[in-house]
């Protein structure tokens, strides 16, 4: 992989970017944003993969344990990439100079596709993977995502304790497979619990690194969580509604049969073997997976543990924990009326408001092409809209948080908006744009660094401009989270600075050998292929990182709120 110069880099691709020094901020806020006691972010520092020199050959990605013996999965620390100004919102005559950073108003975290994996269920996509080389559904991360989970809980409490966090926004696809082992490691992690990270015969959990029991560092308790619905969290490997055949399959001890889904009616025939991996190996190894041999099927040991949960019941989940609030900022409202859509505000003192927005199909939506779409039905757009114009009546800035991004994917992508959505992708951008207060969009979903500017319609009302910050995944490279600081300025502006943070993947833990798979992963499915289909993994190689101070006009309304307002936080 050729290594472009830090400038280079973070200027592709990137139109109304300016490249900003460290001098141009306040050494204060650049301390906080860039290191922590025992933890550097990215503005100090970023891992680079290391290339696989051309003498290798080309492993299979099963041959983990052959990985750092022909130079795959190597890293090494590389430049910070420092903090880029962005100015795509403000009028072209908008320079930024000597303004000056006048209050604090948020200060959050945001994770996403945590992918928590059961590497033993039965009712994975293992095979399907290897077979069409897709690093989502086999990868050697498989065998870590709950000890990356409890390493980046780790660099969020370390980054509290340096520059506070006032909540954390989780953006969904924290189980892989909508199983309540899965999500019940999910949440026990974040409360501090001790974590088995097996199942079935839990074989290996006395000899084998990834199989044993660990106590989980847990997210500090003055830090409050909130929680949205990921199409993983409750469909089939994300892709498919959970029918009665593979509801039995989830807790049996038949390893799937399943056609190959990229086809037509795959989903429905039974000719291949999904396989599991082996707990009792070091790497586990990959078993039971192939075309179907009725003499010898493979058999497992069976766990009740494993079952698939609906939406309904992984919400109800989320009220058993330690950790604050309850539920999550599911209420039991959301539960009963299996509506994961709700809003808060963090701080009673700060006109913000959160919503948090459950875009993710149905079981009933039609089957285009698996179900992976973004989307609103009539119910929740029009409750959306409600929320809206109930937070720019009131005067408060709003976030929206969701799974899937906006804007970003074409009309034929498996990621983009469902084509037969309530609502188009255009006219919910359009309605976006009405309002002056609406300031975020945030979302997880590709597993991308990446920020898209939506202008205002109106050149006059620069206000109407709104940003999307998505936030890559925990389980693929570069495994981060994002901090989001958003503070006014000196000229009725307010900047949203936003960091990535690496997980504390400490030499020879186990967050740095899923690093290692992560990083092998990039070499063995995408070197060579055409990239040009997926600009955000183009644009964001080799480190995967962005960071950015995203500079937005306040509308005078606003403005003259916050100027009142005695209870903002200076600095």
């Amino acid at each position: 992989m050729k290594k472009m110069s830090r400038r280079t880099f973070i200027r592709s691709g990137l139109a109304g970017a300016v490249l900003v020094a460290c001098s141009g901020f306040s050494p204060k806020l650049l301390h906080k944003l860039a290191a922590a006691p025992g933890y550097k972010s990215t503005i100090a520092r970023t891992v680079i993969p290391v290339p696989v020199p051309a003498t290798s050959p080309k492993l299979q990605p099963t041959e983990i344990s052959k990985y750092a013996q022909y130079g795959y999965g190597l890293w090494q620390e590389g430049a910070g990439l420092g903090l880029q100004k962005r100015l795509d919102l403000m009028p072209a005559s908008y320079t930024g100079l000597n303004v000056t950073k006048t209050a604090r108003l948020l200060n959050f975290f945001t994770i996403s596709d945590i992918h928590i994996t059961d590497k033993e269920s039965p009712t994975q996509a293992i095979y399907l993977g290897l077979k069409h080389g897709v690093f989502s559904a086999y990868s050697g991360v498989m065998l870590y995502t709950p000890h990356v989970l409890d390493a980046a809980v780790q660099a969020i409490n370390a980054v509290h304790k340096h520059n506070p966090i006032d909540f954390g926004l989780s953006l969904g696809d924290t189980c892989n497979n909508t199983q309540y082992n899965e999500t019940r490691w999910y949440i026990d992690i974040l409360d501090g619990k001790t974590i088995t990270p097996s199942s079935g015969a839990h074989v290996g959990a006395d000899t084998i690194d990834y199989q044993k029991p660990f106590k989980a560092a847990g997210l500090d308790k003055s830090i409050p969580w909130y929680q949205v619905l990921g199409n993983h969290d409750h469909f089939w490997m994300g892709t498919n509604p959970v029918s009665d055949y593979l509801k039995q399959a989830y807790v049996g001890e038949d390893i799937l049969k399943m056609g190959d889904i990229f086809m037509p009616g795959g989903i429905n025939r039974r000719d291949y073997y999904m396989g599991v991996l082996d707990g009792r190996t070091p790497y586990g190894d990959v078993v039971g997976a192939g075309p179907v041999d009725t003499t010898n099927p493979p058999k497992i040991a069976a766990d009740p543990a494993r079952r698939s949960l609906s939406r309904k019941e992984w919400m109800q989940e989320f009220f058993t924990t330690s950790s604050q609030p309850a539920g999550h900022g599911f209420s039991q409202a959301n539960v009963d009326n299996d509506f994961a859509c709700y809003s808060f505000e963090p701080k009673p003192n700060i006109p913000v408001k959160v919503i948090m927005l459950d875009d993710t199909q149905k079981d009933e939506d039609p089957d285009l092409h698996g179900y992976g779409h973004g989307t609103l039905d009539k119910e929740r757009y029009e409750w959306l809209v409600k929320e809206l114009d109930q937070g720019q009546a009131e005067g408060k800035l709003m976030i929206i948080a969701a799974h899937v991004p906006i804007g970003v994917e074409g009309p034929e992508s498996l990621l983009g908006w469902f084509s037969n959505a309530y609502v188009s992708e255009r006219q919910l951008i359009d309605k976006l744009q009405e309002y002056p207060n609406f300031i975020l969009w945030l979302a997880g979903h590709r597993h991308y660094n990446t920020i898209t500017p939506f202008a205002s319609p109106a050149a006059d009302r620069p206000e109407l401009g709104f940003w999307q910050i998505e936030t890559a995944s925990l389980r693929d490279f570069p495994q981060q989270f994002r901090t989001i600081e958003i503070v006014c300025n000196s000229d009725s502006t307010i900047s949203i600075f936003t960091v990535n943070g690496d997980t504390l993947a400490e030499p020879g833990s186990l967050a740095a050998k899923s690093r290692s798979c992560a990083i092998a992963d990039q070499q063995l499915y995408t070197t060579g292929k055409d990239l040009s289909a997926n600009p955000g993994l183009k644009a964001l190689l080799p480190s995967g990182s962005y960071n950015a101070e995203l500079v937005m006009k306040l509308s005078p309304e606003m403005q003259a709120k916050l100027q009142k307002s005695g209870t903002l936080i200076r600095g």
